[in-house]
This record gives C-alpha cells, sequence and structure tokens, in this order.
C-alpha cells in the first residue's frame, strides 16, 4: 500500500533536528511520495531544495495570505521570484498555497493585497500551465468569488479544505480537487462525515499539513507525512471501502492533478 501526502511542510524549523532522519523515515513507512508545499518566498526555496534532494519529493511554491509583505512593492517583486522559480524547476508541481485569509487580518487594504496576490499568482500558474493549491479562512466567498472571475486553466486543489458544505460544492462545480487534513478526524468535527461524502472519489486527497493539525489519535504532537495513514483511515471508514482503496485512489488523484507519473 502506497500513500501520497499532498501538502506537507518539512521546511518548517520545527524539523531542524532530524529532517533527513525523519524524510528517510517517511519513506519506508510507505509514504511513496509527497509534497513540500511553499507558502513565502523563503518556504518555496526551501521546499525546492528538499525536491532536489530526494527523488520521492515534490514542491510547490507561492505566496500565501498571511505572508504577504508589507509593501506592495515588495509583494510584486516576490511574486516575480515565485515566477522564476517555478519556470526553472521542473520538480515545482503547482503554484501554491495561495489564497486569502482574513482570521487574521482584518485591515481592509491588506485584505485587498491579499486579493490581488491570489488573482496575479492564478495568472502565473496559468502562464506556466500549473495548477493552484488554495488556502481559505473566513474568506469563502470572495475566494469563489476569485475563481469564478478568473478561470484557472489546470485547476488545483483547496488544500486542508474547510468543512463547509457550500465552499465543497462549488469548490466541485469548479472542477476543483478537495483535500482533507486532521481535522476531519477530530472528536469535535461534527460534520467531517458529511463533507467527506460530498466529495466524489475521483476528486478527493488527503494530507497532513505537517507540522500542523496532527490527525487523531496523536493529536497535539508534530505532526509528519507518516500521519496520512489517519486521514486515510478515517475517509474510508466513512465511504465503507478499503484503506487500500483509499490509498490507491488518492494516489492516483494526487498524481493526476499534479502531473506526476504514477508508480
Amino acid at each position: 500500500m502506497f500513500l501520497f501526502d499532498s501538502h506537507a511542510h518539512l521546511d518548517d524549523e520545527k524539523f531542524n533536528q532530524d529532517r533527513d532522519e525523519l524524510i528517510q523515515k517517511i519513506k519506508q513507512e510507505g509514504i511513496e511520495k509527497f509534497i513540500s508545499a511553499g507558502y513565502s518566498l523563503e518556504a518555496s526555496q526551501k521546499a525546492i531544495e528538499l525536491a532536489k534532494k530526494y527523488d520521492y519529493i515534490y514542491a510547490t511554491c507561492g505566496i500565501s495570505p498571511n505572508d504577504i509583505p508589507q509593501t506592495e512593492e515588495e509583494l510584486w517583486k516576490q511574486v516575480g521570484q515565485i515566477e522564476e522559480l517555478a519556470k526553472s524547476e521542473k520538480k515545482v508541481v503547482a503554484i501554491g498555497e495561495i489564497g486569502l485569509d482574513y482570521y487574521w487580518e482584518k485591515d481592509e487594504t491588506r485584505k485587498d493585497l491579499q486579493r490581488k496576490a491570489f488573482i496575479k499568482q492564478i495568472e502565473i500558474a496559468n502562464k506556466l500551465q500549473l495548477p493552484i493549491v488554495i488556502h481559505t479562512r473566513d474568506a469563502i466567498m470572495d475566494t469563489i468569488e476569485i475563481l469564478k472571475s478568473n478561470e484557472v486553466n489546470k485547476k488545483g486543489v483547496f488544500h486542508c479544505c474547510p468543512q463547509n458544505r457550500e465552499l465543497i460544492k462549488e469548490a466541485l462545480k469548479l472542477g476543483f480537487y478537495i483535500s482533507f487534513a486532521g481535522p476531519i478526524t477530530f472528536k469535535n468535527s461534527k460534520n467531517a462525515d458529511e463533507m467527506i461524502k460530498l466529495v466524489p472519489n475521483d476528486k478527493i486527497l488527503i494530507e497532513t499539513d505537517s507540522p500542523y493539525l496532527a490527525p487523531e489519535p496523536v493529536r497535539g504532537i508534530r505532526n509528519d507525512p507518516r500521519n496520512v495513514k489517519y486521514i486515510a483511515n478515517k475517509i474510508a471508514n466513512v465511504k465503507e471501502i478499503s484503506l487500500e482503496q483509499i490509498a490507491k485512489m488518492t494516489y492516483e488523484n494526487a498524481c493526476n492533478i499534479f502531473g506526476i507519473k504514477n508508480l
């Protein structure tokens, strides 16, 4: 059984002490591939370094809404550098994570900058014929509106997708994949089963979002891609099919959306 963690942050400083040792363990435990996801210029560069070092790691690069610089001038400079990185590195499989996050940001000018950055990075993805990886939090309506107004040629993934019925329905209508992470396993996640059932088998992905959001039964510790099996197991139970089937379909789905050669 092979698993594909479609979104992890192995470049995070929480892995500085044992990163290479852990990556070897991840491979040994059946995580056949995983994506190290960029969220800032620096994180994107580190994700690419990991992808170049290990043949089973791939990278995304982008500026997330929570990592937008203080000035618009600096933002466009960094976005230009993201485009160059994605253009020059073959193991960059998507632009992301990008999107909107109004949870922390209350200033309307900064929200507007988030929207501009999101649209510009969609344009870069289209130019490079890459999918996008979307982060959205407390900004569902604006996220969907931007996607409806700005066609994404290669579509993409709602990563760590909020458990919101309307978001999932609209995302699926637009042709996007839905990626579930640790929160679907949490005991206080009341609508997880319903959300999982909404997503067709050919549009579902699994991820850890390491080192964050460790799933049950390891909640509260540093998360890593080995724990993606718990998310897969939750989906298997809800869909009433085997863990092996979930592993196979999510592996194939990840390869399809990210343009990665299957086994």
